[in-house]
């Protein structure tokens, strides 16, 4: 099977403590896998050094058979690998708008020139607008990103991701923190990223039911280990996942 993405006895120990444990996985074009486990599994950190934001102790990432395991986490970002609710956090003052004009214009190789003629570039600020009523903000447009309520953070996190059009879309626990109104904004689309079937999509989760619905796959890690890798039936329906890595949340189920 050729994957999208690659790690490759990928790890990382802070002192004595091994976070990830030489984790070997491939992830195919076109599949959402769920990654779960519990509170301190090692999911976020296993993310964390896919993306570049921590530097592997051991192992490699390959995109597209490419090692990347060298490159800074901007630079994989160039490369295709997207990750989310981290990139906001570049540009708090600035609007709605000018957050994912950046991103447009990011993605089109012009730059993160903010004052760039922006009147020579219609179709990019077009595609900007579009990004902005698929994540049901337009009406938001001229606020700045540090005002907005964490929902609406959230969602922008998710509309900049999607304006730099990664092959590899990484969501951690995008719902999060979200009201329950505006949870469905954020799973509408995810799923309409999966059906495209053209992007490779990782995705922690806690929340079985979204993991249930959503995933091709579902991988478990537990104590910076990969303990299980199957189809979500089958890995959710396992006795040791459920009592050992999903806890009464899955027992529940």
């Amino acid at each position: 099977m050729t994957f999208a993405l690659e790690t490759r006895d990928l790890g990382i120990r802070f002192g004595g403590h091994v976070a990830v444990n030489a984790v070997s996985c491939g992830f195919a074009p076109g599949t959402l896998t769920a990654i779960v486990g519990p509170n301190g599994a090692g999911k976020t950190t296993y993310f964390n050094l896919i993306s570049g934001q921590l530097k592997a102790s051991t192992g490699r990432v390959f995109l597209h058979g490419e090692d990347l395991s060298g490159y800074s986490a901007p630079r994989r970002s160039r490369r295709g690998i997207g990750r989310a609710f981290q990139l906001t956090n570049l540009f708090p003052n600035l609007s709605v708008l000018e957050n994912i004009r950046l991103a447009v214009q990011s993605r089109a190789g012009l730059g993160l020139n903010l004052w760039s003629v922006w009147s020579s570039h219609r179709e990019l600020i077009g595609h900007a607008e579009e990004v902005l009523e698929t994540v049901a903000l337009a009406a938001k447009r001229d606020v700045a990103a540090s005002a907005l309520p964490h929902g609406d953070q959230r969602k922008l996190e998710v509309g900049i991701l999607m304006a730099l059009e990664p092959d590899v879309f990484m969501f951690d626990e995008p719902t999060a923190g979200m009201s329950v109104d505006e949870v469905p904004v954020i799973l509408d689309l995810i799923r309409a990223l999966k059906a495209r079937r053209d992007k490779t999509i990782l995705l922690v989760e806690h929340k079985m039911d979204v993991v249930r619905e959503l995933s091709d796959r579902i991988i478990v890690l537990h104590n910076g280990a990969l303990v299980a890798d199957g189809e979500p039936a089958a890995v959710i329906a396992s006795p040791i996942v459920q009592e050992a890595y999903l806890g009464v949340e899955a027992s529940n189920q």
